[in-house]
């Protein structure tokens, strides 16, 4: 058994620890408020967002647009939005494995890493890390959501890349948060399910002035808006991550307390018990 001096010492250190935990659980829920609020108010604006392009796209017909059927580069470009700071549980390890574990071909990827924690572990695994935007994830801004959407644009557009991707952290409510992996680049018009009214109205979409140069306006406001949303989900998907990870871990540090407490007891009443055995055996040897 431990000393007593062992076990106090270290019943201090893990309070002190959890005195940290504590902090950080109150921290991350006073920023999960604030980003929660914003992800569940800009969170029906990106979906319809996302359900509209698909919709008009489905409704187009067969469209000869760049946008739409992909470059002749094998090179896929991932968006990869991760925290600049660790102590969230899985959070960023779950969003590295959707590109880990993914299908693709290390080779043919190239990251565009928003966070400094995705940066590192892919750059462990040896993916080639194109650009980090990592200031981005701290206060994202709809500017910087346009800047980076430019700039991947722009490689698509030269055709270092044939498809865009977006991996982040869906924030569904403060316990739930979900890793997703989504296609932005060629856009992939969702096969609708046919009603009677559909079948009324088959009309083609029609587009004016004509279809490629509303495309050329429609797809980038599209892939930004997503990135954008996907950013805003991310930084309440962490905050909430974070949460949970410094409760469980002050819930953890509270039950070792207990447990050391019990120790310290016992080896304090053995002490004790001790002292007054050899106080007992020398009186007798006196007598």
């Amino acid at each position: 058994m431990a000393s007593m001096r062992d076990i106090k010492r270290r019943k201090g250190s893990i309070q002190s620890t959890q005195q940290i935990t504590k902090a950080m659980k109150l921290v991350s829920t006073v920023k999960l408020q604030r980003a929660k609020q914003r992800a569940e108010q800009s969170k029906a604006y990106f979906k319809c967002m996302y359900e509209t392009v698909t919709s008009v796209l489905a409704k187009s017909g067969n469209l000869n647009h760049p946008y739409l059927r992909g470059g002749d580069s094998t090179k896929k470009a991932v968006i990869v939005i991760t925290s600049n700071r660790g102590l969230a549980g899985g959070y960023n390890s779950n969003v590295v494995k959707l590109v880990t574990q993914g299908g693709f071909n290390k080779e043919d990827l190239r990251i565009y890493a928003v966070g400094k924690k995705g940066k590192d572990a892919l750059n462990r695994y040896g993916y080639e890390i194109v650009e980090e935007d990592s200031d981005i994830i701290e206060e994202p801004l709809y500017v910087d959501a346009m800047a980076l959407s430019s700039r991947v644009l722009e490689a698509y557009a030269k055709g270092e890349v044939g498809e865009i991707y977006l991996a982040y952290t869906g924030f569904k409510n403060t316990v739930v948060h979900e890793p997703t992996l989504l296609k932005l680049l060629p856009v992939e018009p969702e096969k609708q399910t046919e009603t009677a009214q559909d079948k009324d109205s088959k009309a083609l979409m029609s587009f004016e002035p004509d279809d490629d140069e509303a495309l050329d306006l429609i797809i980038p406001k599209y892939v930004t808006s997503l990135i954008y949303g996907g950013l805003i989900e991310a930084v309440a998907s962490e905050n909430g991550a974070r949460m949970q990870a410094m409760d469980s871990a002050t819930s953890n540090a509270e039950e070792m307390i207990d447990h050391l407490s019990l120790m310290y007891n016992r080896a304090r009443q053995g002490s004790i018990t001790q002292e007054l055995t050899e106080i007992i055996a020398g009186a007798n040897a006196i007598s």
